[in-house]
């Protein structure tokens, strides 16, 4: 490998935004094709500001508005909720390779529920799924009547409650539609539309596809970077399906350079590679990221792309956090600048700027310090508010 097979910072960054729809201004219109180039986005409750999948897509597209995402999965069925990493929602073409992770999380699943949740969920299994068959679309308040609720916290489910997520998990139930975030499910053959449900690839070709997706996503990846996009294939898989690529040609080994100049050695497209090399412009414009982005899911990847910690503290007692309780990370341009804690007022209709913190060597001159007003202003639209409290918390830096 020689010093053409490196691939400089300033494009790791610029392409890697690229894959991630963050280098341009965020004026797409097409919710399916964002989904589908995202592949997935995370669900997540916490609504301090907006639910993580809506702020991953506004910060996309900037037209758009919630209701637009639940009509893909509630009504015209071209989007799905599944288990990724994390509770997600997919492409609906992604269902039918999503059958043999079905299978796969079937027995990890069991094993680590039967330690985690009480009573014994596998024998309420049937009972759930008759009781969906007989009344339709149910939630977890619907089911185990007559077993006592968790005081225990938000992984303290009665039996019933858990035999409806694995049967979720494991694909024989999928969520029908949400009321406001709660998950009304069904028979996964009342959901799923018959042309999909009647796709049958092989588990070879959906290792493929989980890995193909993986690195068309990323643009560069590591064997355990193609793993944890889908958390579909293991580790050894993406790294037999990486070698097989690299005897055929498909593939190819390169250097990427982190933000402190280390290398690291990671695999591309062939193909790509020519355009990889290529510098892109990147908008200057200020955008306010959700904690579960894309772009920062992968949170180590991040921190050598460039160089900027983040880490949730939702669960760090408030005297230790280093930030704030739910606090967004700020990009500009190629860079990731600043973190900042907000919160949606409903009451008052104003979104609060609680904490500000830029990284050392960014200085908020007036012209940026405008821009991100001009991002508050604009996020105002998506959180539902009218107006900014807390500007003085801005130019008190």
């Amino acid at each position: 490998m020689t010093s053409s097979d490196i691939l400089p910072n300033a494009q790791v960054r610029q392409h890697f935004l690229d894959r991630h729809q963050l280098r341009k201004p965020p004026l797409g219109t097409r919710l399916d094709q964002t989904l589908r180039t995202l592949n997935f986005v995370q669900v997540d409750s916490i609504n301090t500001l907006a639910r993580a999948h809506d702020l991953i897509l506004w910060s996309r597209q900037q037209s758009y508005r919630p209701p637009a995402l639940r009509k893909m999965v509630d009504h015209s069925r071209t989007a799905f909720e599944a288990w990724t990493h994390d509770a997600s929602i997919l492409p609906i073409t992604a269902f039918p390779h999503w059958r043999h992770k079905f299978i796969r999380d079937a027995e990890q699943v069991q094993k680590r529920w039967k330690a985690w949740h009480r009573g014994d969920f596998l024998a309420q299994t049937e009972t759930v799924l008759e009781q969906i068959a007989r009344h339709g679309p149910l939630g977890s308040g619907e089911v185990g009547a007559n077993e006592q609720r968790g005081t225990g916290g938000w992984w303290d489910w009665h039996p019933s409650k858990t035999a409806l997520e694995y049967l979720w998990r494991t694909g024989r139930i999928t969520v029908s539609r949400r009321e406001g975030f709660r998950k009304l499910y069904d028979l996964t053959e009342n959901v799923i539309p018959q042309d999909i449900r009647n796709a049958h690839p092989s588990l070879d070709e959906s290792r493929d596809w989980a890995c193909q997706g993986a690195l068309r996503a990323l643009g560069f990846a590591t064997a355990k970077e193609v793993s944890e996009f889908y958390d579909f294939v293991t580790v050894a898989e993406a790294r037999a399906w990486i070698t097989r690529g690299l005897k055929s040609g498909a593939l190819r080994e390169i250097k990427t350079e982190a933000a402190n100049g280390q290398l690291r050695d990671r695999v591309v497209f062939t193909q790509d590679w020519p355009s990889l090399q290529e510098p892109l412009p990147t908008s200057n414009r200020l955008r306010i990221l959700s904690p579960f982005d894309p772009a920062l899911r992968n949170r180590a990847r991040a921190e050598e792309i460039f160089g900027f910690s983040y880490c949730i503290e939702v669960f760090v007692p408030a005297a230790q956090r280093q930030y704030g309780y739910y606090v967004f990370p700020i990009l500009e341009g190629s860079a990731l600048i600043s973190h900042i804690e907000i919160k949606a007022n409903r009451k008052k209709n104003v979104i609060e700027i609680i904490g500000f913190w830029p990284e050392s060597d960014v200085k908020f001159t007036p012209a940026r310090m405008e821009r991100l007003i001009a991002e508050l202003k604009r996020i105002c639209l998506l959180a539902d508010c009218r107006d900014i409290t807390g500007l003085e918390v801005l130019r008190s830096i």
